[in-house]
């Protein structure tokens, strides 16, 4: 892999900070460790996002929303920004440890539509009045940071932290993280 500088959304979370979370003590924590062995190593990892306005009508109000999609495969959780992010909340990053996009832009606008109308059912499907979003891709290269732990001697597995949203995330981010490994 080649170092590359990447424009990132500036993290939440510390690697010390990222370290406390994923070695603090609790029953997960001793079932982890017997079942993949200990804690090897944290490391921090960037994933090329892409950004979209999304308009939609809500009732009689037309509603305008900023969702990010990963540009890999499109399976990670969609973020939600209140706007295109401000030049003070990204930092340019050097690092060797960061995914490509090999997600094409009209595959990304079919899984973001999907995942969008997901995102308003929730709220209250009732008031869609049709579900014609208009997606229009912000011209922003954006990549989203995560904490990497890496678990146990003979093959290596991973747990996710989060970086923005300081949450670590489940199988489905774990197993995306330790495809890419692999490959």
């Amino acid at each position: 892999m080649t170092t590359a500088s990447i424009r990132s959304l500036k993290p939440n979370v510390s690697q010390s900070e990222a370290l406390r979370k994923f070695s603090s003590m609790g029953l997960g924590t001793l079932y982890r460790r017997l079942r993949i062995g200990p804690l090897r190593r944290v490391a921090d990892v960037y994933v090329p996002f892409y950004l979209y306005r999304v308009s939609y009508n809500l009732g009689r109000i037309l509603q305008t929303r900023f969702f990010a999609i990963d540009a890999v495969e499109g399976s990670l959780d969609l973020f939600e920004f209140p706007g295109v992010p401000d030049p003070s909340q990204l930092a340019d990053v050097e690092t060797r440890n960061y995914l490509r996009p090999a997600l094409t832009e009209k595959r990304a606008e079919e899984l973001l539509g999907d995942k969008v109308l997901r995102v308003i059912f929730q709220q209250g499907f009732f008031k869609l009045r049709d579900s014609n979003l208009v997606c229009s891709r912000e011209p922003i290269d954006l990549y989203l940071p995560y904490w990497l732990a890496f678990y146990g001697d003979e093959t290596p597995r991973c747990r996710v932290l989060d970086a923005v949203r300081r949450r670590i995330e489940g199988a489905k981010a774990s197993a995306f993280f330790e495809e890419w490994l692999a490959a």
